[in-house]
């Protein structure tokens, strides 16, 4: 078993729910939501981020506004859309159904 790919495929299941909710919180810059996703140790790249948020948007879960930078060219930042919110719900009742699910599993003796 390779268990580095195992830990990647995992952190690749979670990172729609996961960005859409450090975007919920706050309209963010591809480098933020970044930085945010390595602080909780959700390793990316920012080739990895680009085309899911593009896809997102692209399903309306996400919008996106130009906004001018001191510091270069101007800069993209994501926000949810109402149907985001409503996905966001969803996938957080999955992921609560998935977590008991896991913790109970863990708790039977076999």
């Amino acid at each position: 078993m390779n268990l580095e790919n195992t830990q990647a495929q995992m952190r690749k299941g979670i990172l729609e729910y996961c960005i859409l909710l450090i975007i919920s919180r706050q309209d963010a810059y591809v480098s933020d939501i970044i930085h945010k996703l390595k602080d909780s140790r959700i390793i990316v790249v920012e080739g990895t981020i680009y085309p899911m948020l593009t896809r997102l948007k692209n399903a309306g879960l996400l919008a996106y506004r130009w906004e001018e930078s001191p510091q270069g060219p101007p800069r993209k930042y994501y926000s949810i859309t109402d149907k985001g919110r409503s996905c966001l719900s969803e996938l957080e009742n999955s992921w609560n159904e998935m977590t008991q699910a896991i913790q109970q599993l863990r708790n039977q003796s076999f």
